[in-house]
């Protein structure tokens, strides 16, 4: 009976490891497809289109908003290529490059609920690579409430 069980756990064992190394191989070829969509997507671009395509996006902070806008513009102007939130993530995944390419990677390899869900995605964006914070306009703000209390 110990054998037997023993025997079993050994063969579920197995079955894990054999699992794991092609979850690992599915996983290689998920990166791999999702690098070959962004590379036939930015190939496309309807030539009727009155917004240009969105520059590509490497990570640099201070240009993150004027990302998202592009973007949003392009995607708005083209509404019926982008009905569904996953489809507005990939886009922006398509645009990625460098750093922010690299960041991408971890969400798309656990499958992560943030790309079906693009304000989230959006937010994880700014929250890494910032979304231009003046904290100078920061201390005017307080500055100008103090006036006030004054008066």
């Amino acid at each position: 009976m110990v054998e037997e069980l023993l025997s079993l756990l050994h063969a579920l064992l197995d079955r894990h490891q054999a699992l794991c190394m092609e979850n690992h191989q599915l996983l290689k070829q998920l990166r791999l497809l999702v690098c070959e969509r962004a590379r036939l997507l930015r190939q496309v671009c309807p030539p009727s289109c009155p917004v240009p395509y969105p520059s590509r996006f490497s990570g640099e902070s201070g240009r993150l908003p004027e990302f998202i806008m592009q973007t949003m513009s392009y995607m708005l102007a083209n509404e019926e290529h982008f009905c569904n939130d996953a489809m507005k993530v990939a886009f922006l995944i398509s645009l990625l490059s460098g750093e922010a390419e690299e960041w991408v990677m971890p969400y798309i390899e656990s499958n992560s609920y943030v790309l079906g869900d693009y304000q989230a995605f959006v937010d994880e964006m700014k929250q890494y690579f910032g979304w231009g914070t003046d904290d100078e306009d920061d201390g005017d703000d307080d500055e100008e409430e103090e006036m006030e209390e004054d008066h």
